[in-house]
């Protein structure tokens, strides 16, 4: 497996959903920054579980417990660690998995690559609770960014068929967007919130679930950042974006909706603004030419496939066996993991733009 991302500043991920503990190992900070740590565990809430229907009922508090990497409630130049504890696990719910693997989970590819040893308990290091630890990771840097006047939020785009207010990609009214993290359900429009609530709902209800996807955009990030063709702005954030569980497709700016336009529409035509800096009139590149930054809002969305653990009954196979079988999924799960991935999504990002941005830097 590999655990760790990034070069210059590079980020472990350890533990499994139902370990005594999981964390991070954040190296390559710099030093003498002070942490808001209130800040850091209000960030880590969003993602928690337990906050709605849409939601499992699984209880963590999430509460990170650094024991490494700061000194005087500064960053000291050691790797910043971070411990987030375990404590609701309900591990025999998962014990007929070691047999026989959910469709659409990794509870199969896990059980041969690791010859069977796997941790199936919540799906070990395949749960979507380690992003929990991502989230710690991101909420560092996203502090360390705004200190360089980059700025990241994100907010639902659509869950199944019903899509949320478009975000301007010229990041007109992006106080809108910023103000989402402040709701219970992320969305710009309200009322398009209580419609995706609805859905998830009647999934539930069916034993059924829902996917979606979660649009975030990065303003701030200076033109000419990220090193194509290997280490472009794209190649670098797609990267950490498909290391988010369920994850089914990542697209910048206008995405493949790009292949339904003209070259004419599609050409986004620079100009010079009245403070002298190059912008252009519209942003369907999403702030990136060339695997490089233009200067403009980078714009990046992520598609999200349904939870696989439902409530239905579905055919599988019986590992031991050998045969074809039946499955009820056991446990508690999410109906729409959407609603809980947005501030991950923020944090991948904040965490590939740390990396790209201290390229060169001592």
């Amino acid at each position: 497996m590999a655990n760790s991302y990034g070069q210059n500043f590079r980020v472990t991920i350890f533990g499994q959903s139902h370990s005594e503990a999981m964390g991070a190992v954040l190296d390559g900070l710099p030093a003498g920054v002070a942490l808001d740590l209130d800040a850091v565990a209000q960030f880590m809430r969003r993602r928690a579980p337990g906050r709605g229907a849409w939601a499992t009922a699984r209880q963590e508090d999430d509460a990170p417990q650094i024991v490494s990497g700061l000194a005087d409630g500064k960053t000291c130049g050691a790797p910043l660690t971070a411990l987030i504890a375990n404590r609701d696990q309900r591990s025999g719910d998962y014990a007929d998995l070691r047999d026989l693997p959910r469709p659409a989970h990794a509870d199969f590819t896990a059980a041969i690559k690791f010859h069977g040893a796997n941790d199936i308990r919540g799906g070990g290091q395949f749960s979507g609770r380690l992003t929990a630890p991502l989230c710690f990771a991101g909420a560092v840097a996203m502090q360390i960014l705004a200190a360089r006047g980059v700025e990241i939020a994100a907010h639902i785009f659509s869950i199944a068929d019903v899509a949320d207010a478009p975000l301007s990609p010229l990041g007109d009214r992006r106080e809108l967007l910023f103000g989402v993290a402040a709701k219970d359900f992320p969305t710009l429009d309200d009322d398009a919130g209580v419609k995706m609530q609805n859905e998830i709902a009647a999934a539930k209800a069916d034993g059924d679930s829902v996917g979606g996807i979660v649009e975030g955009a990065a303003f701030g990030v200076p033109a000419g950042a990220g090193e194509p063709p290997f280490r472009g702005v794209e190649n670098v954030l797609a990267q950490i974006l498909w290391a988010i569980p369920a994850v089914r497709g990542v697209e910048f700016g206008a995405g493949f909706a790009a292949t339904k336009m003209r070259g004419s529409r599609h050409n986004d035509e620079f100009y010079y603004a009245e403070n002298g800096t190059a912008r252009t009139r519209t942003n369907h590149h999403g702030g990136v030419l060339g695997g490089i930054a233009s200067g403009m809002p980078l714009i990046v969305r992520a598609a999200f496939k349904p939870t696989p653990s439902i409530a239905r009954e579905q055919n599988t196979i019986s590992l031991s066996r050998r045969t074809n079988a039946k499955l009820v999924v056991k446990g508690r799960h999410d109906p729409c993991i959407v609603p809980r991935v947005v501030p991950v999504v923020e944090a991948a990002m904040a965490v590939g733009l740390l990396d790209l941005l201290s390229e060169g830097r001592e």
